[in-house]
């Protein structure tokens, strides 16, 4: 059993609002304390990713968006579409998704936008620009807040914003569907290039890692967990 089988199982019972939460706080305080070791990894789409399972076509991680935090420089657009089916828990903050309609049009001159696909290797990504160019128009859009749960499926074009302040955090549940590829939308003029993933200092993460733990004690004010302690902060991260 995995720990995308138990949070999916709590999303699926009822119990999310209870359990999430609380799991959330223990790996936030195991990686502000210098416990868990995880590869934070500083994302261009303006959050920090702590990825905290991957087993098989299967990952779980926790987004935090934090001023604490810079977003990595972006070379495309933050339109964009996963390869994998996508579930969100909201911990704290409100997000909202905004969906976009891409369509090829029937005149190539009329596209304003080029599709990349994006190939990751180790810690590299390439940005790989395809023939493929389009017009992209805003859709849809919703809006989420704390303990709600969205789903997005794979090879849905959208961006993702935050709103009424700079931080919000979410579990990412992700399942890979066959044939889908990461895709970004940018420039006609870009070429393919490549970017290096930045990864977060072990004191940033560790800094990011406790203000998150006290804005989800802050958002569920009955959550059964105890905390930190001053003495279990990582030095680095301390006030």
């Amino acid at each position: 059993m995995t720990r995308y089988d138990d949070i999916q199982r709590a999303l699926v019972t009822g119990t999310a609002p209870d359990m999430l939460p609380a799991w959330a706080r223990r790996v936030l305080d195991d990686v502000a304390a210098g416990r868990l070791a995880v590869a934070a990894v500083r994302h261009p789409l303006g959050f920090l990713c702590l990825p905290v399972e991957r087993s098989g076509d299967l990952g779980v991680c926790l987004h935090i968006w934090s001023p604490e935090v810079p977003a990595a420089p972006a070379t495309t657009s933050p339109v964009h579409c996963h390869s994998w089916d996508l579930i969100s828990f909201v911990l704290y903050g409100t997000v909202r998704n905004a969906r976009a309609d891409v369509t090829e049009p029937p005149e190539p001159a009329a596209a304003e936008r080029r599709i990349f696909e994006v190939v990751s290797r180790g810690g590299i990504d390439e940005l790989q620009a395809t023939s493929r160019t389009v017009s992209c128009t805003p859709g849809d859009s919703s809006v989420h807040r704390t303990g709600d749960t969205y789903t997005l499926p794979a090879g849905v074009f959208h961006s993702t914003f935050i709103e009424g302040g700079p931080d919000a955090a979410t579990i990412a549940l992700g399942r890979q569907t066959p044939g889908r590829g990461d895709l970004s939308i940018g420039p006609l003029d870009v070429p393919t290039h490549q970017t290096q993933r930045e990864r977060c200092a072990p004191d940033e993460a560790a800094r990011a890692a406790l203000r998150s733990a006290r804005l989800l004690a802050q958002a569920h004010p009955g959550m059964a967990h105890p905390g930190m302690t001053p003495d279990d902060v990582h030095p680095s991260a301390r006030l």
